[in-house]
């Protein structure tokens, strides 16, 4: 009896994210209330924070269902002697596109977090989400490129959170015009382009 109502408790918190990550897409974050979430699942605004503190954090339960570009990307690439540096920080790039146009769930749930999403009082908790990931991701590409600059392979004149945050505003500003019009342009190979285009320039000669 225990596990079947372990079970059923789980089972309601999935129909809840659901249900949330439906409206979410359609109407935005901000514009859904946990009553709509609640009527939507088919439950009580109780049930909702029986399993929920707030908005904030059943946003972040969303996203932690699903494997998210930047987060997944973070975790793949941590080989700390790698051969060519700049080519890891690449294939991280590459792996935020390539998880980004061929994972439905993880893409609709960026979506929401890219484009219906405003970071008001009620949602701290997602901000700090973000914030922690952008100066996690910051990190690690600053790291890769010291590295190539202590093999010979960058620029001494280079400052590595210039180059850095260049790429991250790369990746963050393809991720928004793709999920914008997803025919525009194909996220991957001209992804591709871009980051080399950036990532050349600070190679030395």
């Amino acid at each position: 009896m225990a596990r079947r109502t372990k079970e059923d408790a789980l089972a309601t918190r999935d129909s809840i994210l659901d249900a949330a990550q439906k409206l979410f897409v359609k109407q935005g974050v901000s514009g859904t209330t946990l009553q709509h979430i609640a009527t939507a699942a088919g439950v009580t605004r109780g049930a909702i924070y029986w399993h929920f503190l707030d908005k904030g954090a059943m946003f972040n339960a969303m996203m932690e269902r699903v494997k998210m570009p930047l987060e997944s990307a973070m975790q793949l690439r941590d080989e700390a002697n790698a051969a060519d540096p700049l080519e890891a920080l690449r294939e991280n790039t590459m792996c935020v596109f390539r998880v980004t146009v061929t994972d439905p769930k993880a893409r609709a749930v960026f979506e929401i977090a890219t484009l219906k999403l405003e970071f008001t009082d009620a949602l701290n908790a997602v901000r700090e989400r973000r914030q922690q990931n952008q100066q996690g991701w910051m990190e690690r590409a600053q790291e890769r490129i010291r590295q190539a600059m202590a093999n010979g392979q960058v620029r001494s004149d280079v400052d590595p959170y210039a180059v850095a945050l260049g790429l991250w505003a790369i990746i963050d500003g393809l991720l928004r015009a793709w999920l914008l019009d997803q025919q525009a342009f194909d996220l991957v190979a001209l992804g591709a382009r871009i980051v080399d285009t950036h990532l050349q320039s600070i190679r030395a000669a």
